[in-house]
């Protein structure tokens, strides 16, 4: 499980430094969790969970093509309803607060019913109803491409969603077998803001119109950068023990001092050794660790024009990227022994990940060789390269942080040594999306993708061929029939270990076209409050904001 088609983000966070040093927790295996569990009448009601907001969405619908977003997705956690929830091994569970059951009840064709808990209800206190369904199905399966979407996958597969036995059933018909259905419709919007394009594309802009969750949206101030969540009062489930959530944005060096002067109950570490050390230091605070759900790139923009538009091109800047050595500068130190992430599709630990990057190994002395077949030549050894008297230039793009500044001027001087100049251009968060990436304004860029258990159905948004002028998350606009007819392939196929053979096939293609450089995956260290139960470093699972609190 690797791409995520929800939560792309600016490499601005989670990201490491150098240091020395020792205390670093053990590494956790795949399908653990350090959440300090603890039953739900040990956790008294009320208080405020005090979380960092790294980035405020430029949009807040999570469907639209501004809205993939870390932090959006922890939000819509809260307040949107989920047909099933991720879990700690990698895989999903049905969320019974607001389905009965969801089962595949025909093969040929297949046919997903969703029975809707008769409880579940909107903000507004209107029914969930089958017709949520319908309208979400029929905004994000890419036929009225007025919908700016993030993603069609898998809802372009369905032929129709229609009413069940009653308003509380809504039944997707599938034109070819789905394998990843369980990630489809979550989270799920209202049919009243899918309705028309004008409306998915931007009513969410600066607010959250209407929710379904235990927690409900209570204010976003744009200027303050602040989205506060409260209680929902109308919540059928069992009740949310916190009274709010309060996300509040913070420079990640500034993040810190906000634990230690008690503005936070929550931070990443990642890999950064000084955070971790002053987390250790820091009285009342523990140190949670297991599987992280990030990993960083380098992006390629391979658009039509661009100046890695040729692939020889894109392979010599990828073979002289040395990831080894990026990763032991970000994280060797807090994770002795580290080495790269060699996959775009599954996290290092999970059963199926398998370590492709030897199709595209680091080779910069092969590398030269490629730019001097495309005619990029040095007039002396150590020269610029250029062609035709141009020079060989390319603009990095990096969100603001120090450590992305370290990994930026580390690519900077390893493409030096081949002859590639490469501009850094060092951009504010809030425009990193919306001015450079989602436009195709740069020529490298440092992302960090957010896994989830639907590596091929993430996979499409981010690989295939874009929609005419959206590129739904291809923002390199890199893509090959190939890889299209082997992720349709994918998707459509219900056993797991054929699927999983077929998704590292499309990972060595995926290298092969230098559309990303995967550099590592972070660790999930976190520092939480002691007395905070049910919520820390969840790996792979959801965060429980139902059971999550402080202890009595």
């Amino acid at each position: 499980m690797r791409l995520a088609a929800l939560v792309a983000v600016a490499a601005v966070v989670l990201t490491a430094c150098g240091g020395g040093g020792s205390g670093t927790p053990p590494t956790r295996a795949l399908g653990s969790t350090d959440i300090n569990p603890r039953p739900r009448d040990s956790v008294r009601d009320g208080g405020d969970l005090r979380l960092p907001l790294d980035l405020l969405p430029s949009n807040f619908n999570i469907n639209e093509v501004d809205g993939p977003n870390t932090d959006l997705g922890s939000i819509d956690i809260a307040v949107l309803p989920r047909t099933f929830n991720a879990t700690a091994d990698g895989g999903t569970a049905l969320n019974t607060d607001y389905l009965t059951s969801a089962d595949v009840t025909s093969t040929a064709p297949q046919v997903v019913t969703y029975t809707i808990n008769p409880k579940a209800v909107w903000s507004d206190g209107s029914p969930i109803t089958w017709r949520d369904f319908q309208v979400y199905w029929q905004a994000l399966n890419g036929k009225n491409p007025a919908y700016q979407v993030a993603g069609t996958n898998g809802y372009a597969d369905i032929v129709s969603v229609t009413r069940g036995s009653d308003d509380r059933q809504a039944v997707a018909t599938f034109a070819k077998p789905y394998g990843e259905w369980k990630t489809l419709f979550t989270p799920l919007t209202p049919a009243s803001l899918n309705a028309d394009p004008n409306t998915f594309n931007t009513a969410w802009r600066t607010n959250m119109p209407l929710t379904s969750g235990p927690f409900v949206m209570q204010s976003i101030d744009q200027t303050a950068k602040t989205v506060i969540l409260a209680r929902n009062p109308k919540w059928w489930g069992a009740p949310a023990k916190l009274n709010r959530i309060i996300f509040q944005y913070y420079d990640t060096k500034a993040t810190a001092d906000a634990l230690a002067n008690n503005e936070l109950d929550l931070m990443g570490i990642g890999g950064e050794l000084d955070l971790l050390r002053r987390a250790q230091q820091i009285p009342g605070v523990a140190v949670r660790n297991a599987p992280g759900r990030f990993a960083f790139n380098v992006t390629l923009n391979g658009g039509a024009g661009s100046t890695l538009a040729d692939l020889p091109v894109r392979q010599a800047v990828a073979q002289s990227i040395d990831r080894q050595e990026i990763t032991r500068q970000q994280l060797g130190q807090s994770v002795p022994g580290v080495q790269p992430d060699g996959s775009h599709l599954f996290a290092p630990g999970e059963k199926a990940y398998q370590d492709n990057s030897g199709v595209l190994p680091y080779d910069p002395a092969h590398a030269e060789q490629l730019l001097d077949g495309a005619g990029w030549t040095r007039p002396s050894p150590n020269a610029p390269r250029a062609k035709n008297g141009k020079p060989l230039s390319v603009r990095l793009v990096y969100g603001t942080d120090p450590s992305n500044t370290e990994m930026a001027k580390a690519v900077q001087n390893e493409l030096a040594r081949v002859g590639i100049t490469v501009v850094l251009t060092e951009v504010d968060p809030s425009q990193f999306f919306p001015t450079y990436i989602n436009r195709g304004n740069f020529d490298l860029a440092l992302l960090g993708w957010q896994s989830t258990p639907s590596p091929l159905g993430d996979a499409a948004g981010i690989f295939q061929q874009p929609l005419g002028n959206n590129v739904q998350q291809n923002y390199g606009r890199i893509a090959t029939p190939e890889i299209d007819s082997l992720i349709t392939k994918g998707l459509a196929e219900l056993d797991d270990t054929t699927r999983a053979a077929v998704t590292n096939q499309i990972d060595r293609l995926v290298w092969q076209e230098a559309h990303s450089v995967i550099l590592f995956a972070v660790p999930g260290l976190r520092a939480a409050r002691s007395n905070l139960a049910n919520l820390g470093s969840p790996g792979f699972a959801d965060p429980d904001f139902i059971n999550g609190g402080f202890m009595k």
